[in-house]
């Protein structure tokens, strides 16, 4: 194993930093950085003292295997691209093999804070991405943002002021995501067309929405086989503030966990509380566009199926008001006006598959148990769209399916 220490060359004291006055030493190793990110070889450890260090240009390594980046922590390295004029993220990483990320933090990337493609083997311990101030639509989509990866391990990492997902898992397999945190981000954690995922011991909190299951249309792959397991779901009722058109924006602040056009998820074990919208919802793609036939490719499924909601606990209060702003939060204002129920269904099912106008055979079913007191409703917006009459407490939901086996990650264990 190599081990590379950076040289380093001191701007000067350039701004106040910390909440308490002093001043912040910002350093300039960009130069020293990406030379080492481009000379890089097989085994190397590329540390990044402890400090502040400020860059213009995006950084990026490709075709590299088996490289650990390393910081002294994610409070105590930290890069700033609060200057950035070039590239579209912080830290771009593509086409490798046994990536480690640790112990930093990127900070006001203007895109993506780190983007990962095509790596098999990624462990990102002990990293945060953030931006400064308020949350705001200017913010970068993505903190963490691994797509079309395999094996890939998040733990003990922060993700903060997304105007998309904090803590993103795109067209991926083989995930875990554990022991983090997502705030101020409009969605805190999503997995996104991605298979044998395991979502859990995570605080998801003042985000829009808290954690996200979704299958989207025209992509690489879709997904299935994801577990959403012992996470603390909070207080997520932060106002949405995703750019027009982001897929996300169709989220109502107020939001706990939000499956999407997805199959086999379950969802257990979860601590849900103090959301004013809706704690779980499971919808169909149709809710958010109705002319998705117009432009899906076939093997696109907009339907959701074989869900498991079980033993969770939740905490929400009796009256609560929707985000208005919303039409999903219109919806649920429109049929339930304060009592929004804690677990929603919008009811939109495949008449070629369901075994009747409300159910799937069992393969495909939806069950709901063990949630404690809480009210579930079905929306029957198959019949009658937003005209339907939903109904509480539906028959046929009372069911339990085989539990989804562990995620087993062959590297980076």
């Amino acid at each position: 194993m190599n081990r590379k220490i950076l040289s380093l060359t001191v701007l000067g004291l350039l701004v106040a930093g910390s909440a308490i006055g002093q001043k912040v030493e910002w350093q300039d190793i960009q130069k020293e950085l990406q030379t080492q990110l481009i000379l890089a070889e097989a085994g190397d450890v590329i540390e990044i003292p402890a400090g502040h260090f400020m860059f213009t240009r995006g950084l990026s390594m490709d075709r590299k295997s088996n490289i650990t980046i390393r910081g002294a922590g994610m409070s105590e390295t930290v890069l700033s691209f609060d200057d950035q004029e070039e590239g579209a993220e912080g830290l771009k990483i593509t086409n490798g093999e046994n990536i480690t990320l640790e112990g930093f933090t990127i900070l006001d990337s203007k895109g993506d804070a780190i983007k990962t493609q095509y790596i098999t083997g990624l462990t990102f311990r002990d990293v945060k991405t953030a931006w400064s101030g308020r949350p705001k639509k200017s913010n970068g989509a993505y903190g963490f943002y691994p797509v079309q990866c395999s094996n890939i391990l998040i733990e003990e990492c922060e993700a903060q002021g997304a105007s998309d997902a904090g803590i993103y898992v795109g067209q991926s397999e083989y995930v875990v995501v554990r022991n983090s945190k997502a705030y101020e981000n409009v969605a805190g954690i999503e997995i996104e067309n991605t298979s044998y995922a395991d979502v859990y011991d995570n605080e998801a909190y003042n985000n829009t929405g808290g954690i996200l299951v979704f299958d989207m249309p025209n992509l690489t792959r879709y997904g299935s086989h994801c577990r959403v397991y012992s996470n603390k779901v909070y207080d997520n009722n932060l106002k949405n503030f995703a750019p027009p058109g982001n897929v996300v924006g169709a989220v109502p602040a107020g939001t706990g966990i939000i499956l999407l056009a997805t199959t086999g998820v379950e969802v257990f074990n979860n601590e849900l509380s103090n959301h004013k919208s809706v704690s779980l919802s499971m919808v169909s793609y149709y809710l958010m566009d109705d002319k998705i036939d117009d432009r899906r490719e076939p093997d696109y499924d907009p339907y959701i199926t074989d869900i498991s909601v079980h033993d969770n606990i939740f905490n929400e209060k009796k009256a609560r008001f929707p985000d208005l702003s919303n039409e999903l939060g219109q919806l649920l204002f429109l049929k339930f006006k304060l009592r929004s129920p804690e677990i929603v269904y919008d009811g939109i099912v495949d008449g070629e598959r369901a075994t009747s106008p409300m159910l799937y055979p069992n393969d495909l079913r939806l069950c709901i148990r063990n949630n404690g007191d809480v009210r579930f409703a079905y929306m029957d917006l198959n019949n009658g769209g937003a005209k339907a009459t939903p109904i509480l407490e539906p028959e046929g939901f009372d069911c339990a399916k085989t539990a989804l086996t562990a995620t087993e990650l062959t590297r980076n264990k």
